[in-house]
């Protein structure tokens, strides 16, 4: 094997940004845009790249006193069905901390409070095309709200039915190619591999959220 595609450095993640010749706005929506980018290799060759624009999102592992997670149904139109996800939503509120919009979305969308937040698991949903930085929380020492869940959202939003199951068993669904949502997924194999190691592996629930740089940064 030559020796520059064997890595002896630190194995971690870092930020590092080719050069960007040119950047063309290809479509902005509502919540996200696509652009394409010109950029240099290190070799100097010069591609185009598509790249999502996306303003992350968190998710919650949702834990109650019989170690059971939660989930919710949810219809989602571009895989036409419905998935089994854990509660979930968008950045789409610069200004608001990471843990301000989990304990948002898990009102909003179960209903419940917790008095125990901690650090799960961070993980980009699709690196090859978009730079989504998803972080998942996990959330304990529940408590229904007061007024429960709201029903505020509308079309895939207005109902989610919600479902409660063991750990190794939702681990299971995993593993059977049952469920596919990616949050789920990695969050119920992040929240089994947590538990057996005695929650050691959990991080503070304010740490900030490291992400790489976008091209324009």
């Amino acid at each position: 094997m030559a020796t520059d595609e064997v890595w002896d450095g630190a194995v971690i993640d870092q930020a590092e940004l080719w050069p960007v010749h040119q950047r063309r706005a290809q479509f902005k929506g509502a919540v996200w845009s696509i652009e394409t980018d010109t950029i240099e290799s290190p070799d100097g060759v010069v591609v185009d790249r598509d790249v999502m624009r996306h303003p992350g999102a968190i998710g919650i592992a949702a834990l109650d006193d019989q170690d059971r997670v939660l989930l919710i149904r949810q219809y989602r139109h571009p895989i036409a069905g419905y998935l089994f996800e854990l509660p979930a939503g968008l950045r789409d509120h610069p200004e608001e901390l990471p843990l301000h919009t989990a304990q948002r979305e898990l009102a909003e969308e179960a209903g419940l409070g917790a008095d125990t937040w901690d650090v799960l698991v961070d993980f980009y949903n699709s690196p090859g095309g978009s730079d989504e930085a998803f972080r998942c929380f996990i959330a304990r020492d529940l408590a229904v709200l007061s007024q429960g869940r709201q029903h505020s959202g509308e079309a895939e939003e207005a109902h989610l039915p919600a479902v409660w199951l063991p750990i190794d068993e939702a681990v299971d669904l995993v593993l059977k190619g049952r469920l596919h949502n990616p949050t789920a997924v990695t969050g119920l194999l992040a929240l089994s591999a947590a538990r057996d190691r005695g929650w050691t592996t959990l991080r503070p629930a304010a740490e900030a959220m490291w992400e790489l740089p976008n091209a324009s940064e």
